[in-house]
């Protein structure tokens, strides 16, 4: 068997185990251990093992030679052998360097957690190196899990991602465990209040991700029932009859969904995206002065909402208001540089204000971008809280 690179960072004593064979007096211990690490350099646990087990019988007083065992031990999954080795090197020498890292992780292996959790909460707590570090935070967080303390799993799951942002098999764990966490409080909700307010709005939520959206406006519905004056939901409502009006193309979803929106604004007239929407949907019908006095009040009120700016700049464009439309447009490509909407009514913009130069700058950025979207399978980024602004017909592909 090859020893896999990540776990050498164990074999820590075999500095002092080569210095202390070497001063044997009859050699045999120096050779053993000679042809050991010479085995270990070149990958050859097996061999390596049988060299450090004929040591370990010339020299059973050594702790680092009980130490190289039980990492050897816990590398090729010999876990209670690895226990046995390494608990044995404790008594010879307790001061050893991350025998209780390796102590822990090899009895969460087997499935001693509470006597693995108090040595891999401090290994994850304290240790330096960070190949140990993220071993012993998955290894935690296992065990928490198998211990039932959800609470703490997903705290150690939190600091994982933290530590280790770009690291796919963290990020793989720990969203397994968000899940099963987000789940676990899902079902005591539905046990301790299965009429409840809160209740219907999960199962809002949960139709909604799932994309029924038909089952999500019962669940709001419901929702308005026992609480008729709850913000927010006639806009979840308006936003689940537009999103059913793309797959039914029936006008009622969307003159639906234009009342729900008028209902969110009589309820808490602060509320900016609902007006988004509204103004949205009258730029799209045509009703190009309602909806700039729409997006005008948007913008005046919120100046950094990137899609009203983008809204208002087609509005301006379609009124012929070149120069108007160019300064919006500028605004909401420094507020989001990725979007390609507003890089192609820029290029229209300046090109309607015969800003040649600028147009060019505008055209090269949005096909930069338009290409980029189209090598991930024609998806587009967009900010989910709202509809997103949406390329004209002729904008080139």
């Amino acid at each position: 068997m090859k020893l896999r690179p990540p776990f050498l960072f164990l074999l820590v004593f075999l500095f002092q185990l080569s210095t202390i064979a070497q001063n044997d007096s009859d050699g045999a211990a120096a050779a053993l251990a000679d042809a050991a690490q010479q085995a270990l350099a070149h990958g050859d646990a097996e061999t390596a093992r049988t060299d450090y087990e004929k040591l370990a019988k010339l020299k059973p007083e050594v702790a680092e030679i009980h130490a190289t065992l039980g990492a050897m031990d816990f590398q090729q999954r010999r876990y209670a052998q690895a226990i046995a080795e390494i608990e044995e090197a404790q008594k010879l020498k307790p001061g050893l360097p991350r025998l209780n890292s390796l102590l822990g992780l090899s009895q969460a292996a087997i499935g001693h957690y509470r006597r693995a959790q108090p040595l891999l909460q401090k290994c994850f707590q304290q240790t330096a190196d960070r190949q140990l570090n993220r071993l012993c935070g998955l290894q935690l967080m296992r065990v928490e899990q198998g211990l039932d303390e959800d609470a703490d799993a997903v705290e150690t799951a939190l600091t994982l991602n933290r530590l280790y942002a770009d690291d796919a098999e963290i990020l793989y764990h720990t969203g397994r465990v968000f899940g099963s966490y987000a789940y676990e409080v899902m079902e005591r909700l539905r046990d301790k209040a299965p009429n409840s307010v809160w209740m219907l709005l999960a199962q809002g939520e949960a139709n909604e991700a799932a994309k029924n959206y038909s089952a999500a406006i019962v669940a709001y519905r419901h929702v308005l029932e026992q609480d008729p004056k709850r913000v927010g939901i006639h806009y979840r409502l308006g936003r689940m009859y537009l999103a059913r009006y793309g797959d039914t193309q029936k006008a009622e979803d969307k003159q639906a969904a234009m009342r729900e929106f008028a209902a969110e604004l009589a309820l808490d007239p602060s509320d900016g995206n609902a007006l988004y929407e509204i103004a949205n949907q009258e730029a799209e019908s045509g009703q190009l002065e309602k909806a700039r006095t729409d997006y005008q009040k948007l913008v005046e009120r919120i100046p950094d909402f990137e899609q009203a700016l983008v809204g208002l700049g087609g509005v301006e464009i379609e009124a012929g208001q070149f120069q108007p439309a160019a300064d919006l447009l500028e605004r909401a490509t420094k507020l989001k540089p990725t979007d390609e909407v507003a890089w192609y009514r820029l290029f229209m913009a300046r090109r309607g204000s015969h800003d040649e130069a600028g147009a060019r700058v505008a055209m090269d950025e949005y096909r930069k971008l338009h290409s980029a979207e189209a090598s991930n399978s024609g998806l587009r980024a967009s900010d989910s809280s709202v509809t997103p602004q949406t390329l004209d017909k002729t904008a080139p592909q």
